[in-house]
């Protein structure tokens, strides 16, 4: 009876994780890598991606602000349709978005506050999560060791709203901070032909 039970059972599991992915069902990733405007940015031009919101976590504050955010990390929490996107893909794309061998922070940005984690929502994500960065590190195609912690996630609180799309909002100061700060030929000489993968 208790193995007909089980069979039973782990055939309803297998249906329902093969089960097709509602076009309206969404997930939750938060990654930060140094400045939310260009991590957000960036899953904003990645397709399955719904929504990127600019936010701080990883602190104790109730409600980190940017001025007093300097214990918590600038993070963006990313909406996404599993079934145009999975998780495993957006931290691939993750890794080739930011430089992971920095733990100081990231291009210009110095401090805590910009450096980089991948706060994982659940324990399935952060076994992905610490499957791709392992296979990063054997792969040795990256010139120093990857820093990048994975973490669970923490109390998140969002960004002040001038923050949010600063890209949009702001697309001439945007575009001279983030080429004055280095980000795009530092991730060209770490990455190479797969710089920016999977983000138009």
């Amino acid at each position: 009876m208790l193995k007909q039970t089980l069979i039973a059972t782990a055939a309803l599991i297998t249906a329902f994780a093969s089960a097709p992915l509602s076009a309206e069902e969404t997930e939750t990733a938060i990654f930060a890598g140094g400045c939310f405007w260009c991590v957000e940015k960036d899953f904003e031009h990645v397709e399955g991606v719904v929504e990127a919101v600019s936010g701080y976590t990883g602190g104790m504050l109730p409600n980190p602000t940017y001025r007093n955010h300097g214990k918590h990390i600038e993070a963006v929490k990313i909406t996404y349709n599993p079934a145009k996107v999975t998780y495993s893909e957006l931290v691939e794309i993750f890794w080739r978005s930011i430089d992971p061998t920095d733990a100081g922070g990231q291009f210009c940005d110095r401090g805590h506050s910009y450096t980089t984690a991948i706060f994982a929502t659940s324990p399935e994500q952060r076994e992905i999560a610490e499957l791709s960065k392992m296979k990063l590190e054997v792969a040795g195609t990256l010139p120093a060791p990857v820093v990048t912690p994975i973490l669970d996630a923490s109390p998140w609180t969002d960004a002040e709203g001038y923050h949010q799309d600063y890209y949009k909002k702001n697309p001439v100061r945007y575009r001279l901070y983030r080429y004055g700060c280095g980000r795009d030929a530092r991730i060209q000489e770490l990455w190479g032909d797969d710089a920016h993968k999977g983000i138009s």
